[in-house]
């Protein structure tokens, strides 16, 4: 069958990390495509040139965080100068330097890097999506393509109706991007948890990219649902009421990062990633609360959903961006899951009806798990060119072993 095309591409070159367990998974910020029909990007790069930079450390008598002098001597070891990085240079994607960068976590806060506009401009150039034809029936498990289903605007304030989901921004190569994520569980930290649930395709390139750079989760983007036009110059507090929240890591399968990219296939039974966030600056009052806590809830991650004939419905949400839709305004499918398989040797994915677009990417699907209760059991990873469906990877051990990775590397924390 023809290659499936990505949403925007990572440009080529070569790669150099070292080999991790299917499990483990390489770690860092960031954000590319993948075989899909669903992230979105770029748009206009209008960041200030005078942010400043802060990671986690002790806190100085300002209140400002500091950089602790370890991490910017071992960021310096990887020609990554703090001060340079704030004031730009990380627009420079130099393809031999963005490879390299991927066997090291690089996302160093910018302070006041995406403000409200850039946020709100952050899903120009609609991408590129998959021919229908491109996917075979022939190839393992694969039921009849879904009737469409039309997406509906969730009813604002979002945070009523789908508190854990959000929006992702990151920047890459070609410009700003955007796709959607999900607020999950933290089992090292019951009620308090500092983790998303997105797209492997949302945190890195696949096999012939890096990994990408500033990438920030905004629960209940634009609340009140406000359109484009609304949001100019809007108060960061309309656009991002609780909060921006900086990724300090994040980790996805070795499958998608070492089979995902420009041609997709492979790669997209394995399209999920997990981070780990902390606000850029705690909104008043809410000092020292975990992002579960500041948005009043999280979801549970199901690694061992019901088959599809069980299952009689799944819910996925997500901004879409790319035409008729603007990115702005969240939306939502229901639908009778099938299933989809794009290798007999890979793991067959759930296929849902869906008209949702680029930038729909990384959000979750829910269903009801064994329990009886509402449960995170995939995410959105690709569609084709029609918006008609949207198909996302189900969740098993691999899946589980990169969540119990970021809970286990922040539990003592």
């Amino acid at each position: 069958m023809r290659p499936i095309r990505p949403l925007f591409t990572a440009r080529e070159g070569r790669r150099t990390r070292t080999r991790t367990s299917p499990v483990a998974a390489a770690v860092v910020l960031g954000a590319a495509l993948a075989l899909t029909a669903t992230a979105c990007g770029p748009g206009e790069d209008n960041a200030g040139g005078d942010a400043s930079s802060t990671q986690p450390g002790d806190s100085a008598g300002d209140g400002k965080v500091q950089i602790p002098g370890g991490l910017r001597d071992r960021l310096k070891e990887h020609g990554i100068d703090l001060d340079k990085w704030r004031n730009g240079a990380w627009k420079n994607w130099d393809k031999d330097d963005w490879l390299r960068e991927a066997g090291e976590f690089v996302n160093p806060i910018i302070e006041g890097l995406w403000d409200s506009d850039r946020m709100r401009d952050a899903d120009k150039n609609p991408d590129r999506r998959v021919d229908d034809s491109d996917i075979s029936g022939d190839q393992g498990v694969t039921d009849p393509a879904p009737a469409p289903v039309k997406a509906a605007a969730v009813q604002a304030p979002y945070h009523g109706r789908a508190a854990e989901s959000g929006k992702l921004f990151f920047d890459g190569p070609e410009g700003s991007m955007v796709c959607s994520a999900t607020v999950v569980k933290d089992p090292a930290h019951p009620g308090k948890s500092n983790m998303v649930w997105t797209a492997g395709h949302c945190v890195h390139a696949g096999a012939k990219g890096g990994w990408y750079r500033n990438m920030v989760f905004v629960p209940s983007y634009n609340d009140s649902g406000k359109s484009a036009e609304e949001l100019r110059n809007a108060p960061k507090e309309e656009v991002a009421p609780y909060g921006v929240w900086w990724g300090d890591w994040a980790q996805t399968s070795d499958q998608w990062i070492e089979q995902g990219g420009p041609t997709g296939g492979k790669g997209a039974p394995y399209d999920f990633a997990v981070m780990h966030v902390k606000p850029v600056k705690p909104e008043k009052g809410s000092e020292g609360k975990s992002l579960e806590e500041t948005v009043g809830s999280a979801l549970p991650v199901d690694f061992n959903a019901p088959a599809v004939p069980e299952i009689k419905s799944m819910t996925a949400t997500g901004y879409p961006a790319a035409p008729p839709y603007d990115g702005q305004k969240l939306f939502q499918c229901a639908d009778e899951p099938g299933r989809l398989s794009l290798a007999k040797s890979d793991p067959t994915m759930y296929r849902v009806g869906c008209t949702m677009t680029g930038g729909s990417s990384g959000g979750g699907w829910v269903a009801q798990g064994r329990d009886g209760e509402p449960a995170l059991v995939s995410n959105t990873s690709i569609g084709p060119v029609t918006a008609g469906w949207l198909a996302g990877p189900r969740l098993g051990k691999e899946a589980k072993g990169v969540y119990g990775a970021v809970s286990k590397k922040f539990a003592g924390r």
